[in-house]
């Protein structure tokens, strides 16, 4: 088990899991995100979300400064006192965003494969399919290293675009309710340890993870830390981990942030 008083890192998803997958809120989790930050706890967001609605969420949560991984792992932002690091202020893993949509363009050309991009729309449409308001939807459209696709085709050929992409060192993730372009070395577990091993280097000693989420793009983050939380989700493959003894992985009853309350619970104990 943990302790708050461990030298312990929280490594959460955000929506489905710190966010309500419907309306974005995350009062259920105030009480925790309180207790982490009066502990000094590290809280590190990790989501499909763009570094610039990541920031916006930051400031609303009270973790501004703190370091985040954003687009599933192709930006990892430093903490923000790591100003010697020569990576600072932002890592970018693996090919920017134009070269990577001008790859799903092609393929589409070629193949006539129906998909969507969110470079193909404006905030409006975003905000129509993610219930984001527009400030945010436009935020949403910010991507740096990664494109986000629905995908309106056959599973074959899902399999055949999917095969496609990783030929030329890309990779397809399935989220809460789109899929993710990116670059094959990214990936929410590289970005993890990349920022575990950045605390071992700065502090001498590894910290204790803990990890939540409630996709299957989050298995690579929970596959990565010492104890998951598989908040319950909505998406039908569920999350499937390399590791899923009792011990270290705890599947909640709960979903969103009342899920991540009852992870926390479980694992650090009850407020």
């Amino acid at each position: 088990m943990a302790h708050l008083n461990d030298d312990l890192l929280v490594i959460t998803d955000l929506d489905g899991t710190l966010l309500d997958p419907n309306t974005h809120e995350w009062e259920p989790a105030q009480a925790w995100l309180t207790r982490l930050i009066d502990h000094q706890v590290p809280v590190i967001l990790s989501s499909t979300k763009t570094a610039a609605e990541i920031v916006a969420l930051q400031d609303a949560l009270g973790l501004s400064g703190q370091p985040f991984i954003a687009e599933n792992g192709a930006i990892i932002q430093l903490d923000a006192r790591w100003e010697d690091n020569p990576d600072f202020p932002r890592l970018l893993n693996g090919i920017p965003h134009d070269d990577i949509l001008a790859v799903i363009n092609r393929l589409r050309d070629e193949h006539g494969y129906k998909l969507f991009c969110f470079s193909d729309v404006d905030e409006k449409t975003i905000a129509e399919w993610t219930g984001l308001n527009p400030k945010l939807a436009a935020m949403a459209k910010l991507l740096e290293a990664s494109e986000t696709v629905i995908w309106r085709d056959s599973d074959d050929n899902l399999a055949r675009f999917t095969a496609s992409l990783e030929a030329l060192g890309l990779m397809m993730i399935e989220g809460g309710r789109f899929w993710h372009v990116l670059d094959a070395r990214g990936g929410k577990g590289q970005a993890v340890n990349w920022l575990k091993e950045q605390y071992r280097k700065r502090e001498g000693t590894l910290r204790t993870t803990l990890g939540l989420g409630d996709g299957p793009d989050d298995a690579s983050l929970l596959d990565n830390v010492d104890f998951a939380v598989v908040v319950k989700g909505l998406n039908r493959q569920g999350v499937t981990l390399k590791q899923d003894e009792p011990q270290r992985v705890f599947r909640t009853q709960e979903s969103g942030p009342a899920g991540f309350r009852e992870g926390l619970d479980h694992f650090l104990g009850k407020a």
